[in-house]
């Protein structure tokens, strides 16, 4: 169907095409369960319910161009972006960030792990070649468990773990040490620690009594 898109004051417009793909009886319950799930009262609009049943694709390609099943078969692909990103923040913790929001410190540590999925992408194409993995052929393997090898072959090139010295670990501890803080860290009270200390003294064995 075709329609046109305004945008909210009117002064400009998109034509498109609207694709609509009717989902089977099972899907569609499955669907208007969440729709009720998600709503405020529990109780959405008919309207709401009913369009639940489908799945309607905007497309400003004509029909001409790429069928309603092929628009729809494209659409289905839009999930390797979610699976990316889900990718970066199993495997590389991307969106384990270790600065407060708006920190300058928090746009160096994203950009850092950016530059880590970057890295690790073009090495699995060196490795495997550049067909690897496309969408446009038939597929026969994900690259969830490529991306977990790799990252464990690179992480001693990155931390340098190969080229440690034993010498420096004490100069490494300084470095690792706590920042000054608020509150110390915890320690057992001294006299908690007499006790323990005391237990653990051997008892001296009693000595027979003459008779």
């Amino acid at each position: 169907m075709e329609v046109v898109v305004q945008s909210s004051d009117g002064q400009d417009e998109v034509r498109g095409w609207v694709q609509a793909y009717r989902l089977n009886a099972e899907q569609a319950g499955r669907a208007r369960q969440k729709c009720r799930k998600r709503h405020k009262t529990g109780t959405p609009k008919a309207e709401t319910l009913y369009l639940a049943g489908w799945v309607l694709v905007f497309t400003t390609l004509a029909p001409a161009v790429l069928s309603a099943q092929t628009i729809m078969a494209l659409y289905r692909c839009r999930w390797q972006v979610e699976l990316a990103i889900k990718r970066w923040k199993s495997v590389l913790d991307v969106d384990a960030l270790r600065a407060k929001a708006g920190s300058p410190l928090a746009e160096v540590w994203l950009h850092g792990k950016l530059l880590y999925a970057l890295l690790l992408e073009r090495r699995m194409r060196r490795k495997l070649g550049d067909s690897w993995g496309r969408l446009d052929q038939t597929r026969r393997v994900t690259w969830w468990r490529v991306w977990g090898l790799l990252k464990d072959e690179i992480a001693p090139m990155v931390t340098g773990a190969l080229f440690w010295k034993e010498e420096a670990w004490t100069a490494c501890l300084n470095v690792l040490a706590e920042r000054p803080r608020r509150r110390t860290l915890q320690q057992l009270p001294p006299e908690a620690v007499a006790v323990l200390y005391h237990n653990d003294e051997p008892q001296q064995e009693s000595q027979p009594i003459a008779a």
